[in-house]
């Protein structure tokens, strides 16, 4: 019995040898990886027994739970691998159920938008290679099977061991950079630029890289190749098996759902912290919290004195603090005249930049409408978008708060109950509402609304005989302002004031939009012509607005989220943000040219400073017809570098601790190298620095 026992075991063991390979092999070279940086760094490390034995200790667990995600896909196949998948009727099945998953692949691309091409080509790659390979199977004898499934296997392993002694390499240089394990950079450079893919590839000699690494992987694995196929001569039977694979799964999810990456941080010495973590975890620790922290990464002041300097610079003559604690920015803002309760509806529109305008030197003739409000409509001409995405727009408009490093608040974790336009307008009394044409899951938009007190109308909201077109965005806009309309329409009926930020799609790629509306045909997809299409669709709302009962007491706010594009052959250039501004109520609001710099951050203070509102601000933003002059600034950034508009200088920190200084050319948007005064470095910093604090300290909140 117990000789039976024992040769059992020996036999599910051989049979799982390919997954105990692949976790041996990615805790060794995660162990190395650990020591050449330990090494490496050796000038910057505490020596101390308790870090050295931490740095090793807590490094194994963290090592030994990313080998068996790896491993993970292992035990799967060899968990589930039978016969009876080949037989005539099972084949056909599993087949079929392969071809739906490639053709999701690539007609839904679930592989995410924003992951690099090369990347998102492989992945839909693979599947198909493993589609093909499967069928092929189907049709082959019961010899030849068993040799591909070896062959499949083994190639499976030396994918793996690539990954793996490839990640260890990339460990290196960015360590190397950096002097830490990877990080929302690291997330960066792999999924959202491609032109820092490219960077990489002028930087280092990659193609000899990537030969050496396959090649020791394919020597390594061949060495072991034995071992590895033995346990297909003598499969346990399924229910053997499923013991082993499902405490390898109870372990996995175990860890999943207890390891964070809060364990490393045992020792005062950060280089023993980092050392500590590995750098596979870290990057999906990075990836899914989003942020990058400033004060690792960039110039910090004391605290005290960034504060100082914050508060004299939120200072203005219609605001107070409410009280003398530095590290508190909350201000009671009031002003003179009574209070306005007019509706308003902030439209923000896609990638709409101000070099599309007749008014900002266009000849293209692509804003007509927009063109003909201006001389309706306070009119802003020096405006500046805070980052080049969306959801970054969408965080300055709602939050007023500088563009922290790393991704938007929108997207990252415990951004709820934060302190929002939408959050002075409900303490008013109004319904607060964010209409989007696309999906509101998309970009976490229905969650960071949701939890932040709109409610949240996307295009589920229409009936289908109200959509005239829709692509992968969404609606068209002229039917997101259908939307709209209908969502005003009620909170009139209910006599209630409202605010409504309304987000569109058309202007974005592919640039489709529905036939006969203009005079530039959607077939062509050309971004000319969503421009122009989305300037049809905001005339023809206000057109219908202006039959509405509510028109005459609305105010109609008409903004971009970002420009179309920021590329240049400097790290910021100022004209990939200039953005326009138009602010439309006839009647209450005079016709005006504001030639002022402004931040897209500026703008919500702005528009409760023309309704004479009084409230507490948490706003880094001003109300900018407040505001003193000479006191003008902007933000401008990426993911890593922070911009600073002021006295025509532009101060840009990154990573790591770096500040230069340049005088921008507005017109062309290039840079000359400059040497700034300390107090505008100091203020710089002081913004990005505050800004960070608050919300990891949870003091932005309402």
């Amino acid at each position: 019995m117990k000789k039976t026992i024992r040769e059992g075991l020996k036999n599910i063991l051989a049979y799982y040898y390919p997954a105990f390979f692949v976790i041996a092999i990615a805790v060794a070279i995660s162990f190395l990886t650990r020591l050449a940086l330990l090494v490496r760094s050796a000038s910057g490390i505490d020596w101390s027994f308790p870090n050295i034995a931490g740095l090793f200790g807590i490094g194994l667990l963290y090592d030994f739970f990313v080998a068996l995600y790896f491993a993970l896909p292992i035990v799967l196949h060899l968990w589930w691998l039978n016969d009876r998948m080949y037989s005539k009727n099972i084949r056909r099945w599993l087949i079929l159920l392969q071809v739906s998953l490639v053709l999701v692949l690539i007609l839904t691309q679930l592989v995410p938008k924003d992951f690099n091409e090369d990347l998102r080509k492989f992945v839909i790659g693979y599947f198909i290679v493993r589609l093909v390979i499967f069928i092929l199977f189907s049709f082959m004898s019961e010899r030849f099977r068993l040799r591909w499934r070896k062959t499949v296997l083994l190639t499976d392993i030396i994918l793996i061991v690539f990954i793996l002694l490839f990640n260890a390499v990339s460990e290196w240089f960015f360590w190397e950079e950096f002097t830490v394990r990877y990080n929302f950079i690291a997330v960066d450079y792999l999924v959202y630029t491609t032109e820092v893919i490219g960077n990489i590839k002028e930087s280092y000699p990659v193609a000899w890289i990537v030969g050496f690494v396959a090649l020791l992987s394919i020597i390594t694995v061949f060495a072991f190749r034995l071992k590895l196929t033995k346990g297909f001569v003598s499969r346990p039977a399924f229910l053997q098996r499923s013991y082993v694979a499902i405490l390898f799964l109870i372990v996995v999810i175990s860890g999943f759902l207890f390891l964070d990456s809060s364990l490393r941080h045992f020792s005062k010495n950060e280089y023993v912290n980092e050392l500590a973590g590995n750098g596979l975890f870290e990057f999906g620790t990075a990836f899914n919290n989003n942020e990058l922290d400033f004060y690792g990464f960039y110039q910090t002041l004391p605290d005290k004195e960034a504060f100082t300097i914050l508060r004299k610079e939120l200072s203005s003559p219609v605001s107070r603090f409410t009280d003398s604690n530095l590290f508190n920015v909350e201000r009671e803002i009031s002003y003179n005249e009574p209070e306005k309760k007019m509706n308003v509806v902030l439209i923000s529109i896609e990638s709409l930049s101000a070099s599309f305008m007749n008014e900002f030197g266009s000849n293209s003739n692509i804003t007509p409408h927009l063109d003909s409000l201006v001389r309706q409509s306070l009119f802003f001409t020096n405006l500046y978008a805070t980052g080049t995405r969306t959801v970054r727009g969408l965080e300055a408009l709602s939050l007023s708060i500088p563009p922290t490093p790393g991704q938007s608040i929108v997207k990252r974790p415990s951004n709820d109950n934060l302190f929002t336009i939408g959050s002075v307008f409900q303490s008013k009394g109004y319904k607060t509402q964010y209409i989007y044409g696309g999906y509101g899951y998309f970009d976490n938009m229905k969650r960071f609304f949701g939890n932040n007190g709109y409610e949240v109308i996307d295009r589920t909201g229409l009936e289908k005989e109200q959509i005239h077109y829709s692509n992968i965005w969404g609606v068209a806009d002229e039917d997101l302002f259908t939307l709209a309309l209908q969502a005003m329409d009620k909170d009139y009926a209910s006599h209630q004031p409202f605010f409504s930020h309304v987000m569109t799609v058309s202007n974005h790629r592919p640039f489709t939009y529905p036939d006969g509306r203009i005079d530039i045909p959607s077939e062509k997809q050309v971004r000319d012509g969503a421009v122009k299409y989305t300037d049809y669709a905001v005339d023809k709302f206000l057109r219908e607005a202006k039959q509405k009962p509510w028109f005459s007491n609305t105010l109609f706010i008409i903004v971009a989220d970002h420009c179309a594009g920021s590329a240049g052959s400097v790290e910021l250039p100022v004209t990939g943000y200039h953005i326009p501004l138009l602010i439309y109520s006839p009647g209450n609001i005079a016709p005006q040219r504001i030639n002022r710099m402004m931040s897209q951050i500026d703008i919500a203070p702005t528009i409760l400073g023309l309704l004479k509102f009084n409230y507490r601000s948490k706003f880094f933003g001003q109300d900018i017809f407040a505001l003193p002059g000479g006191r003008e600034r902007a933000f401008i950034s990426t993911y890593q570098g922070l911009g600073y508009l002021k006295n025509n200088k532009l101060i840009i920190q990154s990573p790591i601790r770096k500040i230069r200084e340049y005088t921008p050319d507005f017109k062309t948007g290039a840079s000359k190298d400059v040497n700034t005064e300390e107090n505008l470095r100091k203020e710089a910093i002081a913004y990005y620095q505050c800004a960070s604090w608050l919300l990891k300290h949870g003091k932005y909140g309402r």
